[in-house]
């Protein structure tokens, strides 16, 4: 059975990433995915809140993998309230490393997933996507350079009022080595100041320099497409 990192962040997900990346994806992804009208994988669907996006810019067939039960709950719910996007959403329940499709599709789009993966993972990540896309096809995903974070106390990256009740992301930074960053992720919903619910989930991302991160998709055989700042755009020749 899959250990599922994220099942404590599910009822906040939806709430603290309209805050973050998805309004800049919502914006940027439709035109860098013109054209695409048969097949799309989508590593890490999570909540289904990209998935939607997809579905609605293009006609494809979709392909949407996301390994935590608790996202991909969510997930399918959304799906469920539009039949027509039903019939052509897949949802695949396992990890990017063994994702294997019908035949390859046009385009794969990952937001905000790659730091999921150590290096390691990102070459074998590479070598099984390539197989997934047809030639021509492109993978798209976001990513930007980081200042080199620094471990410190517990913040407030976010709150969010439902109701009566204030739904409260804080973070912390507890170690940070080379690409590798372990944080520390407090889910709390409080009642009139007083936390009545309290979850923590301590996870390790990384975050390569752009230099390796280049190195290893042209190493995969892929080329660079010319894309909006915080998007990028790779083909297979």
């Amino acid at each position: 059975m899959h250990k599922d990192d994220y099942a404590a962040a599910v009822p906040f997900y939806d709430l603290w990433h309209e805050d973050g990346h998805v309004p800049m994806v919502r914006e940027l992804l439709p035109l860098l995915l013109q054209g695409v009208r048969r097949s799309v994988l989508e590593i890490g669907a999570g909540t289904g809140l990209i998935t939607e996006l997809i579905a609605r810019e293009t006609p494809a067939e979709i392909y949407a993998l996301e390994p935590s039960l608790g996202m991909r709950s969510v997930l399918l719910s959304r799906l469920a309230s539009d039949p027509s996007t039903l019939r052509r959403v897949t949802v695949l329940p396992y990890g990017a490393l063994d994702v294997e499709v019908d035949e390859p599709v046009e385009a794969i789009v990952m937001i905000s997933v790659l730091q999921s993966f150590d290096a390691e993972e990102r070459a074998a990540l590479w070598e099984v996507l390539a197989r997934q896309l047809e030639p021509g096809g492109r993978l798209v995903f976001n990513w930007r350079e980081r200042s080199a974070p620094v471990p410190g106390d517990l913040e407030v990256m976010g709150s969010y009022q439902v109701g009566r009740h204030a739904y409260e992301v804080a973070g912390q930074v507890l170690e940070a080595e080379g690409e590798s960053v372990t944080t520390r992720f407090v889910y709390r919903v409080r009642q009139h100041g007083v936390s009545i619910s309290e979850d923590e989930v301590v996870l390790t991302n990384h975050w390569p320099a752009r230099e390796r991160l280049v190195s290893e998709l042209e190493s995969a055989g892929f080329t660079p497409e010319p894309a909006p700042e915080g998007m990028e755009v790779w083909r297979l020749p």
